[in-house]
């Protein structure tokens, strides 16, 4: 959950930064008057205004690679449980001395087709 926060203040970090730079541009566009601001303070909220940014985007790229690690354990998992479920599938039908076809059979059943799909698939009526 802290992560989270991490994220979200670095958006909000990142949105006001290029907020700062879109604001600038847009008053330099229209010709909006302001008041002049000092040329150290500007260049110190253009540095931080920068370095947020930057900021941003390496967060954003360590968030990707961890959502790309987490994607690939979560896929490795479901394929070991897959794997493990079809096992089992195999001992208990071997345990029951199913033949080829009632194997197929029950493997189309358990997968949700019903009784005509099943004959559809295996070519019987």
């Amino acid at each position: 959950m802290g992560n989270r926060y991490v994220i979200a203040t670095i958006l909000v970090v990142q949105a006001l930064c290029a907020a700062f730079f879109v604001s600038d541009i847009v008053i330099s566009v229209l010709g909006l008057p302001i008041a002049p601001l000092n040329w150290t303070f500007v260049e110190l909220i253009e540095i931080g205004a920068a370095v947020g940014l930057v900021l941003g985007v390496i967060v954003g790229a360590l968030a990707l690679r961890q959502a790309h690690a987490r994607s690939a354990r979560a896929e490795a998992s479901l394929k070991r449980a897959k794997s493990a479920f079809r096992d089992m599938l195999e001992d208990r039908f071997g345990e029951w001395a199913l033949t080829p076809a009632e194997r197929d059979v029950a493997l189309f059943a358990i997968k949700g087709f019903s009784t005509q799909d099943i004959a559809d698939l295996r070519g019987v009526s």
